[in-house]
């Protein structure tokens, strides 16, 4: 069962912290694909960091997580999607992505892209999610809003 979350629009002083979750989330998959840099996983977050897309997740009055949802012309992309370790695996990663997805009166499909052999595809998995494209690197996926 998940926590009761809630979910605050990230400000611009929240960069810092997230881009560090960012590397603590993601460091794993990336050092599994060879591809784990320590300034360069911050980096890429900070230089597209858009506070304006991105919600806070929180759980108990802290900071648990991050998601975003990136208006594109064809689609909503969920970028930034991370969970503090602590949190994971307890559903309240399937709960903040149905709200972000449930919370839509957009009609264009959510797509998202995953890194090969992330434990996170089998979470949108079963929010509805299907391959489009994969390459050595990352899966690409859609799902109907």
């Amino acid at each position: 069962m998940s926590a009761e979350f809630s979910l605050r629009p990230s400000q611009a002083s929240d960069g810092s912290w997230i881009a560090e979750l960012r590397a603590v989330v993601m460091r794993p998959d990336l050092e599994r694909l060879g591809r784990f840099d320590p300034v360069r996983v911050r980096e890429r977050f900070l230089n597209g960091f858009e506070p304006g897309h991105t919600f806070v997740v929180e759980v108990a009055g802290q900071n648990a997580g991050v998601i975003a949802v990136r208006p594109e012309p064809d689609a909503q992309w969920i970028e930034h999607f991370y969970l503090a370790p602590e949190h994971q695996g307890k559903g309240l990663g399937g709960a903040v992505l149905r709200q972000a997805m449930d919370g839509s009166q957009d009609h264009r499909p959510f797509r998202l892209n995953v890194l090969q052999g992330s434990v996170a595809r089998r979470l949108y998995e079963r929010h509805g999610f299907e391959v489009e494209s994969e390459d050595a690197v990352d899966v690409y996926m859609a799902a109907k809003s």
